[in-house]
C-alpha cells in the first residue's frame, strides 16, 4: 500500500495565473486548485480553462494536485467534473457532499476515468448526520480516498460560533474522523481564518493532529511551514517507526503477526502505522 503525506493542503484560486505558477515552488503536500469559492460566477469558465492549462503544463513535482469543482447542484459542476476527469490531476474535490448518493453521482459524472481520485467536502449539517454512509461509499467507489472538513460552511449552516478551541465543532470533527477511519479514508481538518494569529493557527494544527487528522487545509502560503511542522512526527517517533518497519521486512518476520522489539510486543498493524508515518517524512 502506498501512503502520501497530506499534512498541508493549500487552496489556490484557479482564476489567478500568478498563484498557479507560484504553486509549483511551494512546500505544500497538496495543492487544491479551486474553481468554487474563490472564483466569481462570471469567471468560472475561464478559471476552468486556466486550471486545465496549468495541469497540462505540469511541473508540480511531488505535490498532489487536486481540483475543487463546483457542486453538482450548480450550473458549472457537471462540466467541471467532465473536464477534470481527463486533466491528469490526482484527484477532484467535490463540495457540499451530504449523502452516499452525492458520492455516487460525482463518480458517475467523472465518467470512466477510474484513475481519478475522489475527495469529498464535509461541510453541511446533513453530512454530519450521514458521515458514516458517505465514508462506506468507498466500497462502491474505490477512488474515494479523502474527506475534507469545511468548517466555514459548517459554521454558516449550523450558526455555531467558530471560536478558539472549536468547542461547538468537536462532536462533528470527531464524528467525521471516526467515519473516515472506519472506511480507511484520510481526512483533513478545516481552514484557520485569521492570518495574523500565528499562535492560534499552530494551536489549532496541534489540536487537529492530536485528534487524528492527517493534515489541514490552508488559505495562505505562510501557513504551510508551521502546518508541516505540527503534522510531522518527532525524531523519536521516526526512529521507532523505522525500527518497526525494518523488523517486519526481515525474512524471518515477513510472515509474523507479532514480534518482540526492545521488550515490547509489536503487531503487524504497528508496521502499517509506521510505514504511514515514514511516508510523511520521506515524502515530505
Amino acid at each position: 500500500m502506498t501512503f502520501r503525506p497530506r499534512r498541508s493542503a493549500l487552496y489556490m484560486p484557479a482564476s489567478n495565473p500568478r498563484a498557479l505558477e507560484k504553486a509549483r515552488e511551494l512546500a505544500a503536500d497538496v495543492l487544491i486548485l479551486d474553481l468554487e469559492d474563490s472564483v466569481a460566477p462570471d469567471s468560472k469558465a475561464d478559471a476552468r480553462t486556466k486550471v486545465l492549462e496549468a495541469i497540462a503544463k505540469g511541473g508540480f513535482g511531488r505535490r498532489e494536485v487536486v481540483v475543487r469543482v463546483n457542486g453538482l447542484d450548480t450550473s458549472w459542476g457537471a462540466e467541471d467534473l467532465a473536464a477534470v476527469s481527463s486533466s491528469g490531476a490526482d484527484a477532484v474535490l467535490v463540495p457540499k457532499v451530504s449523502s452516499r448518493a452525492d458520492v455516487l453521482a460525482a463518480r458517475e459524472a467523472l465518467g470512466n476515468n477510474s484513475e481519478m481520485g475522489l475527495w469529498v467536502m464535509m461541510e453541511t449539517p446533513a453530512a454530519m448526520l450521514t458521515a458514516a454512509d458517505i465514508a462506506v461509499a468507498r466500497s462502491e467507489v474505490p477512488g474515494l480516498t479523502t474527506m475534507v472538513m469545511g468548517t466555514n460552511d459548517l459554521a454558516k449552516e449550523t450558526r455555531a460560533s467558530l471560536l478558539p478551541g472549536r468547542a461547538a465543532f468537536q462532536p462533528w470533527l470527531a464524528m467525521c474522523l471516526a467515519a473516515a477511519r472506519s472506511a480507511g479514508l484520510d481526512i483533513l481538518d478545516g481552514v484557520f481564518n485569521d492570518l495574523e494569529d500565528a499562535d492560534g493557527f499552530e494551536a489549532e494544527c496541534q489540536q487537529g493532529r492530536e485528534m487524528g487528522f492527517d493534515g489541514k487545509t490552508l488559505i495562505h502560503p505562510r501557513q504551510i511551514q508551521p502546518c508541516n511542522r505540527r503534522f510531522s512526527p518527532t525524531p523519536e517517533e521516526v526512529a521507532w517507526s523505522r525500527r518497526i518497519a525494518d523488523l517486519f521486512e526481515q525474512p524471518e518476520h515477513q510472515g509474523s503477526g507479532v514480534v518482540r522489539l526492545e521488550g515490547r510486543m509489536v503487531e503487524r498493524l504497528h508496521s502499517e502505522m509506521a510505514r504511514r508515518l515514514l511516508a510523511v517524512v520521506d515524502g515530505g
